[in-house]
């Protein structure tokens, strides 16, 4: 069923000619220009059309419009000049500043918080990812409902319940506002104790977690369906994945690893997001082992980089949880680029250059997370009848058979692998077995 939401994002999203503006406040590590791409790539995930860059420096912000009067002028120019119906700011705009901007720009103004959010509306493809959204929507409308709505009456957003203008209707709409969220957080917290629930039983298996994580558009999804053979949506657009998905992969000396593919960070993610997508990155701050992937032909890869591990730390990934970083869409690159990165990465261990939809890189990868999955495995020497079928076949599935020697009716493994498994080989075994 369409909602208010829904008919709203329509309205002025796809296909609307809009202004990007990225009001620089100075202190950024990326230059105006990065941001400016960015950003246009954020508007065009929900098939906005991009008319006109432009960048403002702000040396007072001010407290009205964030930017200068003059400037202003400037930008409603541009604007009439564009047939522009829409300015995306670049920054986080008070209810005041959004405010009189539409009234001065004589357009709809949305700033980085309300673009993203718009763009996870239009993901949410389950009905978790759905109220996770609507969560963080009416998180940020609440403290967007004003007394006035200048030239626009109508709002901004939400879910198809809110009012008009005017004092009343607006208290009653922060009543319902409230209502709904009280709904929704109960809602997850059902699904943040199911998640847990199967958390539970994956451990009590036990199965490692990998979790896939990284700036949206690093190329995430595309590894995850070269490693699995899944079709998960993995395009060249920024957040084209946004509920997460898990699959089980078999590695070197391990029977069954869960693969988590999970949504995509970005620079200055809406705090409203983070809160509402906990249940969803719980799956990230219980993992064993973090692949930090990485679009190394990016311009702006360090700073994605540090963007990623303030995100990490933000939803509480410990410090000490092992982590790995594939340096994604090499294929991008030539020349002396190409080769200082390979030359760094062969310095380090926890590096591994590939193309993930090429698959150059792809196998080492696969053997340097064998690698630390295992880095607590150790030998063992079993002996089993040689007609335990059954028993050398578990072995197979659960370790890495060093080697194997037949005396007469019985079979000598060697034989690396957890000592949880071992424990449990000798459970379902009545074989002997020795360190």
């Amino acid at each position: 069923m369409s909602t208010g939401f829904d008919r709203d994002r329509e309205e002025f999203a796809r296909g609307a000619r809009a202004i990007v503006v990225y009001p620089d406040l100075g202190g950024s590590s990326r230059d105006a220009d990065a941001r400016l791409e960015e950003t246009a790539g954020l508007a065009a995930a929900i098939g906005v059309d991009v008319v006109e860059r432009h960048a403002v420096r702000v040396r007072t912000p001010r407290a009205a419009t964030l930017i200068g009067s003059g400037q202003v002028e400037q930008l409603a120019t541009l604007g009439r000049q564009e047939e522009a119906t829409l300015f995306v700011f670049d920054a986080a705009l008070s209810t005041i500043q959004q405010r009189n901007l539409e009234t001065q720009l004589e357009a709809k103004v949305i700033d980085r918080t309300g673009l993203i959010l718009e763009i996870f509306g239009e993901r949410a493809a389950t009905a978790e990812g759905r109220l996770q959204v609507e969560l963080a929507h009416l998180d940020y409308q609440a403290g967007r409902l004003v007394r006035s709505w200048t030239h626009l009456e109508r709002q901004r957003g939400g879910f198809g319940f809110l009012g008009g203008p005017g004092e009343t209707q607006i208290e009653a709409d922060r009543r319902l506002i409230r209502d709904r969220m009280a709904r929704l957080r109960r809602e997850l917290d059902q699904v943040t104790r199911t998640r847990g629930l199967h958390r539970e039983r994956r451990q009590r298996a036990p199965w490692p977690v990998i979790a896939l994580v990284g700036y949206t558009n690093a190329g995430k999804s595309t590894l995850f369906n070269r490693l699995t053979g899944a079709h998960v949506m993995a395009e060249d657009l920024l957040f084209a994945t946004l509920d997460p998905t898990l699959r089980q992969i078999s590695l070197p000396g391990i029977d069954k690893a869960i693969l988590s593919d999970t949504v995509g960070f970005v620079s200055e993610l809406p705090t409203q997001l983070v809160a509402a997508f906990k249940a969803t990155l719980e799956e990230v701050i219980s993992a064993d082992l973090l692949v930090h992937v990485r679009d190394v032909a990016h311009p702006d890869t360090t700073a994605q980089k540090a963007d990623v591990e303030a995100v990490l730390a933000e939803i509480g990934v410990s410090e000490a949880t092992p982590r790995i970083e594939a340096w994604n869409k090499i294929d991008l690159l030539d020349g002396p680029d190409r080769d200082h990165l390979l030359a760094e990465a062969a310095r380090r261990d926890d590096v591994v250059p590939l193309s993930a939809i090429k698959g150059e890189g792809v196998d080492e990868l696969v053997r340097l997370l064998s690698d630390r999955l295992t880095q607590g495995h150790q030998r063992y020497s079993i002996r089993l009848a040689t007609s335990d079928g059954a028993g050398a076949a578990w072995l197979h599935q659960h370790g890495e058979v060093i080697d194997q020697v037949i005396e007469g009716d019985t079979a000598i493994y060697e034989v690396r692998m957890a000592p949880g498994d071992f424990a449990r080989f000798n459970e379902r075994s009545a074989g002997a077995a020795e360190t």
